[in-house]
């Protein structure tokens, strides 16, 4: 079987990208796979033929349109399955990495965004992977997307799969949980009366970075400076976020990782995760999170905030997003006991399953199922 996967760019830390890496591994001496992509940053893959398609036009808007059409005539004829981990027209499969572009240009934009070159593509292309004239089946990573797409689209329910998480049970808190939080804490000089806030994700705006920095400001002054926050990832634009932080009144207990930390270490040395993403299809770093222990604090409007909540393992701030619901929550939960937060996550890692995702969706791709 020949197996074809698509998407704009590949970078090394994005979410989706990861979630492409898994999956091609779980196919791999199954099938033979090709990569097609406009970008690709960093390593190729190993065994995987990889095509990056050099398309020059004036706009980012024409580009993705010549990729697109690129995708039907070229792409999908030399594939038995052709795969997209973004929206694009001719897709077998569509791994829905991304939110449902449809509620966010009707539900929470203005009418003239609807209007710009970019929406339009984007919807017109949505619609092709989900509008009842498409036979494309969408591989989907939580219930808040089933919701959306159906009510946006209408899509009927065979082509609709839920797929459960993939996070790696290398997050789950082992038996070294104290001695990585120890090694931590020493390597930042934290001391033990000091709280450690934690955030992970690249693309800072979109991750809701300057939320985290101004719910931080907002602590009450004791408080804040018991408080180090570290921000692990990478941003187009570091220097603005270093500035912004100067703003916070936090000073030097502000910490910018880049994005080679081990996850785990992170994890075990904090006592909270702060994810007031802006928008967010599901936040695997949530669920990470929740089975390392570490209590959460997140938007309802990320996919896998109700793992928090099923869980019993934090707090999550109700749409549409108020900024002081986010600085209060962050206040209760450093002054509160979050012991029972960190067990009940530890028990809901050890009890479900959330890390079968890329052999779920391999056996689909792979034996032409829709469960």
């Amino acid at each position: 079987m020949r197996l074809g996967f698509v998407l704009f760019n590949w970078f090394p830390h994005g979410g989706l990208q990861q979630d492409l890496v898994k999956i091609v591994r779980a196919c791999q001496g199954r099938a033979d796979i090709s990569i097609h992509c406009l970008q690709w940053q960093g390593d190729r893959l190993p065994g995987v033929e990889t095509h990056v398609v050099d398309i020059r036009r004036f706009s980012k808007t024409a580009v993705r349109e010549a990729f697109a059409r690129h995708v039907v005539q070229v792409v999908k004829p030399s594939v038995d399955v052709l795969v997209g981990f973004n929206r694009l027209p001719g897709l077998d499969y569509y791994f829905a990495a991304d939110s449902c572009f449809a509620h966010r240009a009707l539900v929470e934009r203005s009418w003239w965004y609807r209007l710009t070159p970019r929406a339009r593509q984007y919807l017109r292309f949505e619609a092709e992977v989900f509008g009842t004239r498409s036979s494309t089946i969408a591989l989907l990573l939580s219930a808040q997307q089933h919701r959306q797409y159906s009510y946006h689209y209408h899509t009927p329910p065979e082509r609709l799969i839920d797929l459960p998480p993939g996070i790696d049970r290398k997050h789950r808190a082992g038996s070294d949980a104290a001695a990585l939080r120890d090694s931590f804490r020493v390597a930042f000089n934290i001391k033990p009366e000091q709280l450690v806030v934690l955030q992970i994700g690249s693309s800072f705006s979109t991750k809701g970075v300057d939320r985290s920095l101004r719910a931080l400001a907002a602590l009450p002054a004791g408080l804040r400076d018991r408080v180090h926050y570290f921000l692990m990832g990478r941003d187009k634009n570091p220097a603005q976020w270093q500035a912004r932080a100067e703003k916070s009144g936090m000073g030097d207990r502000v910490h910018f990782l880049g994005a080679d930390q081990s996850v785990p270490r992170c994890m075990q040395g904090a006592d909270l995760l702060i994810h007031p993403s802006v928008q967010e299809s599901a936040g695997m770093v949530i669920l990470e999170a929740v089975v390392a222990g570490l209590p959460v604090l997140t938007t309802a409007n990320c996919g896998y905030a109700q793992h928090v909540i099923d869980a019993g393992a934090g707090l999550v701030c109700a749409e549409p997003f108020v900024q002081e619901n986010l600085n209060g929550k962050l206040i209760e939960m450093l002054g509160a006991d979050r012991s029972a937060w960190r067990q009940q996550g530890i028990l809901y890692g050890q009890t479900r399953n959330l890390y079968d995702m890329p052999q779920v969706a391999a056996n689909i791709l792979l034996d032409g199922g829709t469960s």
